[in-house]
Order: C-alpha cells, then structure tokens, then sequence
C-alpha cells in the first residue's frame, strides 16, 4: 500500500469511496459542497490517498486533514473502502497525516458517530479512533442523516529536543 497526496485524477476514486459510506454520513456524492471541499483539500495538498500499488492505482482509502489553525488540527474525513478494512489502511493513512502536517504540542480532533449511531459499531470508527490515542469529548450536532456524533481528541506533545 502507498500513501500520497491525493491529485485530480483520485476524485473519481474518492467519490466512489463516499459512495460507500452514505448510509452513515448522509449525502456527498452528488453534493456541491462535499465536491468543493474534496477540491479544496486537493489544492491544499491536505488530501491523502491509500492506493493499492498491485492494481491499477485502486484507491483503498481517503483522508482529508484541516491544520489551517494549528495547534487545532481535524481530521474532517476518513473512509476506508469497505474491501480493505482492518488491513491498516485507515492507521497509515492517520501516521501519514501526523507525520505531514502536525508538530505538536497541539490537538487532534475529529468528529465521528455517537455511541448510539448504528454506524458505531459497524464501521468501528470509534474503536478505530480510540486504538490510535483519541478519547472521547462531548457529543457535537448530529449528522446531515440524523445520527448522533461525538468529538474525539488526541493530544500530540511538544517534539522532544535533542540529546546534546
């Protein structure tokens, strides 16, 4: 698997990874702000990509990153095709992000599906999230379906200075 920034010629493959996941999110693939947004984060460079280099660059997952006002960072979206999960493509994804665009001391927040979303448990976003270091914070507006969401935040400490 490699990880990268995402380019114009990946839209088509990301959309179909919202495709997916619409049932728990709501609506993205014909929404003009799901498609601005998506644009944005390309031409920011803040759009990163899981393809499979065994194939014809299949796009396995997408992540869209917002560190525009750091030490605040957000995760705004992350979705894994359904046939790659639990292979790591979220986690690589997640460490590439970090690695890019983070310098602590700082924050890491992300919106995802309350504890009573039915999606909570299918996806496993939340264990996914929680496996990575984030905790869970106070519930947040539901989303445009109607389920309820919560924020998790993950702490990223100050870099550790040279050893002299």
């Amino acid at each position: 698997m490699t990880i990268r920034s995402a380019n114009e010629h990946d839209v088509s493959g990301l959309l179909d990874l919202a495709a997916e996941v619409e049932h728990w999110f709501g609506p993205m693939v014909d929404e003009p702000g799901f498609h601005q947004a998506l644009a944005e984060h390309v031409r920011r460079g803040t759009a990163l990509v899981a393809e499979d280099p065994s194939s014809d660059g299949t796009v396995l997952g997408g992540l869209l990153f917002d560190h525009v006002h750091a030490p605040l960072h957000h995760v705004d979206w992350l979705v894994v095709a359904q046939r790659a999960r639990g292979r790591g493509v979220g986690r690589a994804l997640m460490a590439d992000a970090v690695e890019r665009y983070v310098t602590g001391p700082g924050t890491i927040e992300v919106v995802t599906f309350g504890a009573d979303h039915p999606g909570a448990v299918t996806s496993g976003a939340r264990t996914f999230y929680e496996g990575l270091g984030f905790t869970p914070g106070e519930p947040t507006e539901p989303g445009p379906e109607g389920g309820s969401r919560q924020i998790y935040r993950r702490t990223v400490p100050a870099p550790a200075l040279p050893r002299l």
